[in-house]
């Protein structure tokens, strides 16, 4: 688990083929390593990966076909500044939201406004992750918690201060930019029990209006 507090900007120094898949070196920049051992979790830019290796000013994981696949990290490339931010322990502050660390989907970045100090951006995001964005909810974007300041259809808004621009990536984004997208865990919950019996069921893929309806939720 994570807080989507950023902890440090880090790079790809490398990234090898292997078995099919990949393998990434990560250097961490400022980030203290000096709890980490081999086997934790380290989140880069939003996607929970394990480290196997700890040469020292870095680690190295594996990246299976499903995380390319399914997140923006198909995109990255040596060099690439990264958002880095170790697992959550029983004495963190939870400084943003639960994260889980697993990219619900990419999103992309519609676009950049000057917003006083602040930036405003668009991001449009998956049609099936609309339902889970909501107004002043919490959504994480390359591994940054974030607060929604405005949702239109597929599409929401953020503001972003300019500490956030200078302790993430968010700085380099541009319109057309992928980013990773996870939602507020709560809301999937919360989808999931309003099927109640009918959870068990193999049809069960999720809430409609129909089943709202049927239930007293809409009129």
């Amino acid at each position: 688990m994570f807080t989507g507090i950023i902890e440090a900007i880090g790079s790809i120094r490398a990234i090898t083929p292997k078995g099919g898949d990949v393998r990434v070196y990560v250097a961490t920049g400022k980030l203290d390593l000096g709890d980490v051992k081999l086997g934790d979790s380290i989140a880069v830019n939003g996607v929970c990966l394990t480290a196997v290796e700890l040469p020292g000013d870095g680690f190295w994981a594996d990246v299976s076909r499903e995380t390319l696949a399914l997140t923006g990290f198909i995109d990255l490339k040596t060099g690439s500044p990264v958002n880095l931010e170790k697992a959550l322990t029983p004495t963190s502050r939870l400084g943003g939201h639960l994260v889980s660390g697993h990219v619900d989907g990419v999103g992309e970045v519609v676009s950049r406004e000057d917003n006083a100090r602040a930036v405003q951006f668009k991001i449009r995001a998956p049609r099936e992750l609309a339902k889970y964005i909501a107004h002043k909810g919490s959504i994480t974007v390359d591994g940054t918690s974030l607060t929604v300041n405005a949702v239109n259809g597929a599409e929401f808004e953020l503001t972003i201060v300019p500490h956030t621009l200078v302790e993430t990536i968010m700085a380099d984004y541009r319109p057309g930019r992928r980013v990773n997208l996870e939602v507020d865990m709560l809301a999937r919950y919360i989808e999931r029990l309003l099927l109640g019996d009918n959870a068990a069921e193999p049809a069960a893929s999720g809430i409609t209006e129909g089943f709202l309806a049927e239930h007293g939720y809409l009129k």
